[in-house]
Formats: C-alpha cells, structure tokens, sequence
C-alpha cells in the first residue's frame, strides 16, 4: 500500500496545474444561494459532508454526480455530460500513474481532461489516465470521439473503485467573523478532490483518475430551514 503515497504531492501538484488550464469557473463574487449566518453555514456544512458521503459510496463518479444533480433539482435532465478539453503536447504519463496501474514505462496510456457537467453546471474538472488494451475496441472509439462520460463507457466492465485520497479543498464553518459583503457564502471554485483507481471485474486496474469538485456542486436553492437566521 506504500505506493499510494509515493511521490504523491508532486504527483498532486502536477496535476492540479494542468486542470488549471480547463478551470470550471472562478468563484462567485456575490456568493452562493447559501445565506452567511451561523445557521446557514452549519446547513450548508452538512451538505459538503453529504457529498463526500456520495462520492464515498459510488464506484462511479458520473453516477454519484447524476443522482446529487437529480436530488437536489439541478437540471431538468439530471444526466452528466463530459466536456473534453485539448491537451498539452506532449502530455507524458505521470510515473506515479504508471506505478499505480502496474503498468511499464512502453505500455499504451492515454489521457481524458473533461468537465463534468450537469445542466448548466460544471460539477467536477477531472483527469482520466486509462489503458486502452484492457478496454473495447467500442468502448475507446466512444471515449475518443463523443462526450459520454467515462464511467457510463465503461460500466459493462463492472468496476470498483480503490481510492487514493479524498481530500476536503475548503469548508463552510466557521467562516469569517466579519461574514461577506454580499450576505451568502463564498466558496472558492475547487471545494475537494479524489483521486482512485478503476478495477475490471477481474481485479486489473485500467484507469486513474483525479477529479476536483466545484463549488457549482453547491448551487441549488437551499431549503427553508437554512435560511433562517
């Protein structure tokens, strides 16, 4: 399990960078809908909370993602959609995700960067490192030339997730003392990150991902109670 750490925050640093280049949004100026007083802050905490208990719990992050969009109003068509970014050339493989997938330094890896999207909102910016020889030949024309996401690309291979790191970026509470000019919570436009990799039901491992939430995973109206001062 040692290898899980392994060069982790140049691994972490490296990449953090390049989703800075298909950053969602920067954050909201006027904040979130989420009212900044003790009560709202407290709500809104155990929201934050209750998505990372979602992510936890779901293999796949598309279909955690759909089903909090669906939840909580988001769109009207709760289905997550990948917008796929143009990649840096070269794009090397980043050793810790060779070492991670077992793989040697000649073995074929490519590169998905996307945003994930739900409606009118971007969820989640994420990096998707996979073997394309442990996948179908449908399965990477799919992933090549249409934006389905990957997890709904690859669910007949009936994966698990073996997560790395799941790390809160930013949190509600306290908050400042001053509170903000506006009246509601600002958040910064990364609020946590996970990073995992894919196994087949077969127990390989054929893709890593890193994946930063936004805080547009946060803009839904909250309910009454949370308004209340």
């Amino acid at each position: 399990m040692r290898r899980h750490t392994i060069g982790r925050g140049r691994f972490l640093a490296a990449v953090i960078v390049g989703a800075g280049l298909f950053n969602a949004s920067s954050a909201r100026a006027d904040g979130l809908s989420w009212p900044d007083t003790p009560s709202g802050r407290a709500h809104l905490l155990t929201v934050v909370q209750a998505l990372e208990k979602t992510l936890r719990t779901h293999a796949s992050a598309t279909v955690a993602l759909e089903g909090w969009c669906a939840s909580h109003h988001m769109a009207d068509r709760p289905v997550v959609v990948a917008q796929k970014a143009a990649l840096p050339q070269p794009d090397p493989v980043p050793a810790q995700v060779r070492a991670d997938l077992g793989i040697n330094a000649t073995q074929t890896v490519r590169h998905r960067r996307v945003r994930l999207t739900c409606g009118t909102h971007v969820l989640s910016v994420a990096d998707n490192w996979y073997v394309p020889d442990l996948l179908t030949s449908e399965m990477n024309a799919t992933l090549e030339h249409t934006d389905t996401a990957f997890g709904h690309v690859v669910a007949p291979l009936h994966f698990t997730r073996e997560r790395l790191q799941l790390a809160p970026l930013w949190t509600p509470w306290p908050g400042p003392l001053s509170g903000t000019a506006s009246g509601r919570v600002v958040a910064p436009s990364s609020i946590m990150q996970q990073r995992a990799v894919l196994r087949d039901g077969q127990g390989r491992p054929f893709s890593e991902v890193m994946e930063t939430y936004t805080d547009q995973t946060l803009d839904f109206t909250p309910s009454p109670d949370s308004r209340q001062r």
